[in-house]
């Protein structure tokens, strides 16, 4: 059965990330970025105020939804994980350096379109008798189409969510922590398994009361972890920098220099690799998200939509280029085991991290600091993915609260599943499952997106004194 779906499913993912995903990434990122007259940009300290100035690991229980900074910290725990890591070793092995360029590109077009999944899933929401926020894709997919279609495409979405994150997402992760975990520490991966089963387990049974407690103090503490680690070997190779942001810039529009090849071939390959990994990695346009900024109890959708365009700068220009520079930096400048191109059969995604860590820290160092790393990463996803796709599940079959109960519990349970599973054993075929369903997201949502684009506008505000004037009156 692998050997027949393998490369079926390599053959749509290879059509996806070349062709459909540049080109709704990149459309979408332009149409709202022109449209909001660049909100990424005017409205970028804003919104860094909205996070840091407000920033408060207590925020405690809102009576339904979360606090902004809670919304926030559960996207960004969605956001930062094994694609920040793994993905980018990934998109650099298969792309050169100058894939993480387009990471770049691709991110910054995405504050502009995460900034409207925000908004409109502050505007769409629903809130439920019991008090529970429910919004995301579905919700503003349906608001721009009220007919068959959009039961349709909304459905496709719920589906596509489910099985790309709740499950097969979260397979991907929990086998990175258990495959580093039991490298770096010998500790089998099954108990690794069962102890990620137990901890997802209780917080999945909490709630998202729970679930918010968590991801506000976890998230702090990751990415400052991470930062650390970053800046010793930043620090330690100084002299190095200007040469790996030079490799970054120049393999951009040379790949072939580095990856072989011919020209159009290789800037294709830098360029889907950028914009796969890139999805995978920030998932700006993916559609997941949103769910968690649907919950923030904000004055008004454009404030949630600022914050969320902090979350794509945290995950893509803060934590996924310490790992694209630490790479580059320590393998592939002068004198690095890259540094002309050809790669070693014991190199791989998974250990390449590890590999550019232990040039510093040792081999042993490496292997450790990335699988704490990726612990704090991956197992932070598992959770924010798991709620995702349960309000998907809620929407398909919660008909009423007996039915959404049963259905949510079934889900959880399954969810549960693939976790210690993933831990046993992962092959290509769930990899490439994660990547295309994580890609099949993005049509219904881009879709949805454009088609409630007046009413992005009509949210967005531009002239912040006149702003303030229309609150006041």
């Amino acid at each position: 059965m692998n050997d027949i779906l393998l490369p079926i499913v390599q053959t749509i993912n290879a059509y996806l990330s070349d062709y459909v995903l540049v080109v709704l990434l990149l459309g979408c990122g332009l149409y709202f970025s022109i449209r909001t007259k660049f909100v990424q940009v005017r409205c970028f300290g804003e919104g860094m105020k909205n996070v840091f100035g407000k920033l408060s690991l207590k925020g405690g229980k809102q009576g339904g939804g979360m606090s902004s900074f809670q919304a926030l910290a559960t996207a960004i725990a969605a956001q930062v994980g094994t694609g920040n890591i793994v993905g980018a070793s990934g998109a650099i092995l298969v792309g050169g350096p100058g894939a993480i360029f387009w990471m770049w590109i691709i991110a910054f077009l995405g504050m502009a379109t995460i900034y409207a999944e925000a908004v409109l899933a502050q505007k769409t929401r629903i809130v439920k008798e019991n008090g529970e926020v429910h919004g995301g894709p579905v919700y503003y997919i349906r608001t721009a189409f009220k007919g068959t279609f959009g039961k349709i495409l909304a459905g496709f979405f719920a589906i596509a969510i489910i099985l790309a994150l709740g499950f097969f997402g979260c397979m991907v992760q929990s086998n990175s922590i258990g495959s580093t975990a039991q490298t770096a520490f010998g500790i089998p991966s099954w108990i690794i398994g069962i102890a990620l089963v137990v901890i997802a387990g209780f917080i999945f049974l909490g709630g998202m009361d729970r679930l918010a407690s968590v991801t506000e103090k976890l998230v702090p503490v990751m990415a400052t972890f991470y930062l650390l680690g970053g800046l010793i070997i930043f620090f330690a190779n100084i002299t190095k920098v200007p040469e790996a942001f030079g490799m970054i810039f120049r393999y951009a529009f040379e790949p072939q220099a580095i990856i072989g090849g011919a020209f159009g071939v290789a800037i294709k390959k830098a360029i889907s690799q950028g914009a796969k990994r890139g999805l995978f990695s920030n998932e700006a346009g993916m559609g997941s998200t949103p769910h968690a900024h649907a919950q923030a109890n904000v004055k008004d959708p454009h404030e949630q939509g600022t914050v969320a365009m902090i979350g794509v700068f945290i995950d893509t220009f803060v934590v996924l280029t310490i790992t694209a520079l630490t790479v580059v930096i320590t393998l592939y400048t002068k004198g690095g085991i890259l540094a002309d191109g050809t790669i070693p059969e014991a190199i791989n995604k998974t250990n390449l991290a590890q590999t550019a860590f232990g040039t510093l820290l040792g081999e042993a160092g490496g292997n450790i600091f990335i699988a704490i790393a990726l612990f704090f990463f991956a197992f932070s996803t598992v959770l924010g993915w798991n709620m995702f796709g349960k309000i998907n599940v809620a929407y398909l079959f919660g008909k009423n609260a007996k039915s959404e109960k049963i259905a949510t519990t079934v889900y959880t349970v399954i969810s549960l599943i693939f976790i210690f599973l993933g831990t046993l054993a992962s092959n290509d075929l769930v990899w490439e499952l994660s990547d295309m369903f994580n890609q099949l997201m993005v049509i219904p949502n881009v879709i949805g997106l454009i088609a409630c684009g007046g009413l992005v506008v009509s949210l967005t505000h531009f002239n912040k004194k006149k702003d303030q004037i229309k609150v006041i009156e």
